[in-house]
């Protein structure tokens, strides 16, 4: 079995030619995760041939509409371009089933009964979540919105920590300590900095103090295009470095 991660959308609310929203898809056996669902997810999903009619799970990280935009229209693409019948589990930060309720009252209430099983939750951080029998759903505060979180997916393959929108945070460092692909936001180059956000400086101080066995690099912003990434966030961190781009995978291994 094989704990693998795509990272289908690597861009921001930033339109670029190259990268869409926010959206990371995690598989391993029936667990078909989808970690935000910015704009263009679906079909990029199907664009890299990954089975987005089975999703199993999504899983979002906070309520920024880069990081959610999509979900109405993959739960709709569900309802009428498929035949699903297995459940859909949707999970996030506190306040994750008030959104979806409250999108539901402008949608229609078919997103509640989209024909398919469904289930929202909201997520607490130190309350692991079953995805499977044998993988684990956990989340950590960040500082970047009063909901933020970062997620967390083990499996014995390995753990994977996805950091979501964050600014700098030694206790997010503690909590992702040893994984084995950490999978951070890098939004703006070093010097451009803004509140929240990490340049490739801090994501590289981040996978250090993680002790990170790989770093890969997502989130970026036009102006990050202009700039090695890669090589800045290397001056902070020793272990390999991959700048994502849409559609790039990953195992992950410990």
């Amino acid at each position: 079995m094989t704990l693998t991660l795509v990272t289908v959308g690597t861009g921001t609310v930033a339109p670029a030619a190259a990268r869409t929203g926010p959206a990371h898809w995690v598989e391993r056996g029936d667990v078909r995760l989808l970690m935000d669902c910015g704009s263009g997810a679906i079909h990029r999903l199907a664009q890299f041939g990954l089975a987005w009619e089975h999703v199993s799970h999504v899983a979002l990280t906070h309520f920024h509409p880069d990081h959610f935009g999509e979900l109405p229209a993959l739960l709709f693409a569900l309802r009428h371009a498929t035949h699903r019948v297995e459940p859909l589990v949707i999970v996030g930060p506190a306040g994750t089933v008030r959104l979806v309720k409250s999108l539901a009252e402008g949608f229609g209430d078919w997103m509640l009964d989209p024909g398919y099983p469904i289930g929202i939750l909201d997520l607490q951080a130190g309350e692991p979540f079953p995805l499977s029998p044998e993988v684990m759903l956990e989340v950590h505060p960040t500082p970047h919105t009063p909901e933020s979180v970062a997620l967390a997916v083990t499996a014995p393959e390995g753990r994977l920590v996805y950091t979501g929108d964050t600014g700098p945070s030694a206790d997010l460092a503690t909590w992702a300590r040893g994984c084995d692909l950490l999978l951070s936001e890098c939004s703006l180059p070093d010097g451009q900095g803004v509140d929240g956000h990490l340049t490739p400086r801090t994501a590289g101080e981040l996978a250090a103090a993680a002790d990170a066995a790989r770093l890969v690099l997502t989130h970026f912003y036009p102006p990050a295009e202009d700039v090695d990434v890669r090589a800045a966030a290397a001056a902070r961190y020793r272990g390999p470095i991959t700048a994502a781009a849409d559609g790039d995978r990953f195992d992950v291994a410990g």
